[in-house]
């Protein structure tokens, strides 16, 4: 509540380090013994490199340094085609991390099989702890938090707009959700806090799962922006927005980009209101990497407080695979997991500048999180998720081919002319 720690969340984090480096050194031990294979980190070995560079080893033959089209061509899209049905870059970014070594949860133990007695043991007793020890104490935390959450802004809210109602509004979430990460065990260490986002601004930063929130408002607190839900949700939302003006949107209106950027708009020209906090990815990734972040937050012309967030998978998966798993049994998940470790880096704020598109920015925008998280930047809309890819990037790929094959623009222009001219 007073952000303060006695420090046994520090010793249980230490215990369990020290517990899971034991496991990893007696289950590499146990495959020698057993002559087994240690799981590969990835099924196939991509070449790195641009299309032009991939083609320029089949082509490297003088009578094809002009730009021709070669049949040999067709082998570099053989060979990405046949890539991407044995192990798309986009899908695997929606199922659970891959681990080095198994760390004694049952649902991460893919690859690993019965090793040792002690093992065994051991794996008996975390089962013991999490889910009859840990997960009542959780539980109760996240029911405190949550109540608290829901009647603090509630009588937050019938205060009249000022300064007192705009701390008390703060301090109400700020110990709501320092209660709700202690219901995770969360262990966040906050890196560059003097670039922590100001008000009158705009907070962006990678999506991993629902808790990003809870993660991000332990150390600040922010407005929130979102769809208007139903249920327990809904009653959250409604109680929230009483105390603090967080922006949440009808169905109907998330689709329309002018009423969205509006609305934002509005809300950051007031300097003495909450960073808006903001996902741009619009789903959520798995801890792996960054993928393309949508343009509407980037077109307000507010600045730009980016935020890397990167969970430490040895602890328990963080990810939220929403197509299988509900909200409900996620958070059971969670909760009985070993812990959330998570590193939270707040970089410089960055501005649109001179010359640059909304796309162009965001982009930047999210090279710099990818660099600072050690994540994949990754080009992919995550609304492949669900959706099909779009004409638009299937005829990017046509043109880098036709610049390829043709040339430059300005030459193709002036070898249509020869070509007219010859006609």
């Amino acid at each position: 509540m007073f952000n303060v720690s006695l420090g046994v969340t520090g010793v249980y984090i230490q215990i369990l380090v020290k517990i899971l480096e034991w496991a990893t050194i007696r289950i590499r031990r146990g495959q020698q013994e057993q002559h087994t294979v240690p799981p590969p980190n990835g099924i196939i070995e991509r070449a790195v490199g641009s299309m032009e560079e991939d083609m320029g080893r089949p082509r490297s033959s003088p009578s094809l340094a002009g730009g021709d089209f070669a049949l040999s061509d067709a082998f570099y899209f053989y060979k990405k085609g046949l890539e991407s049905i044995v192990d798309d870059e986009v899908t695997q970014r929606f199922s659970s991390e891959e681990l080095a070594s198994w760390n004694l949860l049952t649902r991460t133990n893919q690859n690993f099989h019965y090793i040792s007695l002690r093992l065994t043991i051991i794996w008996g007793l975390g089962v013991f702890v999490r889910y009859c020890i840990l997960l009542p104490l959780r539980v109760t935390l996240a029911v405190i938090g949550i109540s608290w959450l829901v009647i603090g802004t509630t009588l937050v809210g019938f205060l009249s707009d000022s300064s007192v109602k705009n701390w008390l509004s703060e301090l109400v979430h700020l110990t709501c959700y320092r209660i709700c990460a202690r219901a995770l065990s969360a262990t966040i260490r906050y890196h560059n806090r003097e670039n922590k986002p100001r008000k009158g601004g705009i907070c962006v930063a990678n999506h991993t799962a629902p808790i990003d929130v809870v993660i991000l408002a332990n150390d600040g607190c922010y407005a929130m922006v979102g769809q208007v839900h139903g249920g327990l949700m809904g009653v959250i939302q409604r109680s929230m927005v009483r105390s603090c003006p967080h922006v949440w949107f009808e169905r109907s209106e998330m689709k329309d980009r002018h009423t969205v950027t509006s609305r934002l708009r509005a809300h950051v020209a007031a300097k003495t209101k909450l960073p808006i906090l903001i996902f741009p990815e619009g789903t959520c990734i798995n801890n792996t990497s960054v993928m393309m972040f949508k343009k509407g937050s980037f077109e307000v012309g507010a600045t730009i407080s980016p935020v890397a967030i990167k969970y430490d998978p040895r602890f328990g998966d963080a990810f939220w695979n929403s197509s299988k798993y509900n909200i409900v049994s996620y958070l059971l998940r969670t909760m009985t997991s070993w812990a959330v470790v998570v590193n939270v880096w707040y970089l410089p704020p960055m501005s649109l500048q001179d010359g640059e598109d909304a796309a162009q920015f965001a982009n930047k925008v999210k090279s710099a999180i990818a660099r600072q998280g050690g994540l994949l930047d990754l080009a992919w809309d995550g609304g492949l998720k669900r959706g099909k890819v779009k004409d638009t990037l299937r005829e990017e790929q046509q043109r880098m081919y036709s610049s390829i094959v043709l040339g430059p623009i300005e030459k193709n222009e002036s070898r249509l002319k020869k070509h007219k001219n010859h006609y």
